[in-house]
């Protein structure tokens, strides 16, 4: 992940005056990951896939407080064979900050609750409470609306049967592209299809066999209603690497994401004509 943000550098201090200086904590940040990534990590396993088709049902909405302040909150139910059976449910809030126009940083807590799926199960539903901070920007080339995505995540996991809180941490990347299917430029009322990609990387202490922690790749048809409501119905591939080094999952699921932003700014009253 630090190398995505050092290649991306000269674009980004574009968008954020000053960015620059980050070179030399990104240089350290990742000589840590790197030199904190433990020796089995790379034993080789036998592995063994398991092949699974869920459903994610979701929630977001990003509230103005002020010109720059934002709340952002939001509950995802994801689903085990679809619909039928429970997968996970997450909880997730944030205060965001607007940097430019096209640039915003968070800081939040999501919590996390996994029950057993699949063919190689945990043995009873287990808790996470996670922290995260996010650098997030945009901008357009010609037809395409482009976001960045960077997110670096604490986790407290309570592995299913542990006495104790286990923790890690994990980066996440995000690529977004969004394309108008009705014209150059998205309106409301307009159809548009949303592409993206994500890659979550371990590091730092308590990593077991797999540095690399899963890839979700996602395409959707999505509906503008107004600039502060859409829906998209898409599919996720998502490949996780399970923490035994010998299981990976193949996870096909239907999204169905409704985005609601609300504006909560105080409104200025007309001054009257004299």
């Amino acid at each position: 992940m630090c190398l995505l943000i050092l290649a991306y550098l000269p674009h980004l201090q574009q968008v954020i005056p000053n960015a620059y200086p980050m070179k030399k904590f990104l240089f350290f940040c990742l000589l840590v990951a790197t030199l904190s990534l433990p020796d089995r990590a790379l034993a080789q396993n036998p592995r063994r896939h398991d092949t699974n088709f869920n459903g994610w049902y979701m929630y977001f909405g990003t509230h103005r407080l002020t010109d720059r302040w934002s709340l952002h909150t939001e509950f995802q139910l994801r689903r085990y064979k679809v619909i039928t059976e429970p997968q996970q449910f997450m909880p997730r809030v944030a205060a965001v900050y607007s940097l430019s126009d096209r640039a915003s940083v968070a800081a939040g807590y999501a919590y996390v609750h996994t029950y057993p799926y699949g063919d190689n199960p945990a043995r009873e539903d287990f808790p996470e409470q996670r922290t995260y901070q996010q650098l997030q920007f945009r901008d357009n080339h010609g037809r395409f609306i482009l976001q960045h995505r960077f997110r670096l995540e604490q986790r407290w996991v309570k592995f299913a049967g542990a006495d104790d809180y286990t923790y890690l941490n994990r980066a996440r990347y995000q690529f977004r592209t969004t394309l108008p299917l009705q014209g150059a430029t998205l309106e409301d009322k307009e159809f548009y299809l949303g592409l993206y990609d994500e890659i979550f990387v371990n590091f730092g202490p308590n990593v077991t066999s797999n540095i690399f922690d899963q890839n979700r790749a996602y395409a959707a048809v999505g509906y503008r209603f107004h600039r502060d409501a859409t829906l998209e119905v898409g599919y996720l591939h998502q490949h996780v690497a399970q923490r035994n080094g010998i299981w990976f999952e193949s996870n096909h699921t239907l999204q169905v994401g409704l985005t609601y932003n609300l504006d909560f700014r105080k409104k200025t009253a007309p001054i009257p004509a004299p």
